[in-house]
Order: structure tokens, then C-alpha cells, then sequence
């Protein structure tokens, strides 16, 4: 059984940083594209960043030059670095793990950006 576990979600500032972190279980990590997505109240999921299997990176216009997502394939684990946060960045955010042949999703942890 896969699980994608998200941790580091809370409560900040505008201006301020969090990091949140994303926990595979199972085999597939080192072979999965890994995503960071979020959903605001009475919005559509969108993608935020993500990284290929081989490291390389891609991020939705709003949040390049603030946002920074990681990988380390030997700690299963995906990462996504935002700074300077914005109220427009409230959100829960997903963690996404997928293939050719499958396609998981965490549970979501909130991310509340205070004015």
C-alpha cells in the first residue's frame, strides 16, 4: 500500500516561509514524478511545482522565484520551499506522486497566509 504522508503546513505572515514536506511509503518514489499541488476554497486543484525523476523543475507562474521544490530519493521524501507568502497562496496543498502507471495523492495540508 502506497501512502503520501504531508507534513508543515500552518499558520504565517505575509512575507514569511514554510516548508512542507511529502513522505512516500513503498517502492515507487525513485520512479515517480512528484508533485506539489493546492486547492483553494471554491477553486480548482491546480499545479504549484513539480519535479521530474530525473530533478528537473517546473512551476505555475505565480509562484516561480518564491517557491523551491526538492527531491531526495533516498529519504522518499519531496519537499517544496515557499517564501515570501502571500495571502493568494492559502490553500491546502497536495502532495502527488505519478507514473505511466499509477497516480497517488496525500492527504493535504493547510497552508494559511495571514495579511
Amino acid at each position: 500500500q502506497v501512502q503520501l504522508v504531508e507534513s508543515g503546513g500552518g499558520l504565517v505572515k505575509t512575507g514569511g516561509s514554510l516548508r512542507l514536506s511529502c513522505a512516500t511509503s513503498g517502492s515507487i518514489f525513485s520512479f515517480s514524478a512528484m508533485g506539489w499541488y493546492r486547492q483553494a476554497p471554491g477553486k480548482q486543484r491546480e499545479l504549484v511545482a513539480s519535479i521530474s525523476t530525473g530533478g528537473r523543475a517546473d512551476y505555475v507562474d505565480s509562484v516561480k522565484g518564491r517557491f523551491t521544490i526538492s527531491r531526495d530519493n533516498a529519504k522518499n521524501t519531496v519537499y517544496v520551499q515557499m517564501n515570501s507568502l502571500k495571502p493568494e497562496d492559502t490553500a491546502v496543498y497536495y502532495c502527488n506522486a505519478r507514473s505511466s502507471l499509477w497516480n497517488y495523492w496525500g492527504q493535504g495540508t493547510q497552508v494559511t497566509v495571514s495579511p
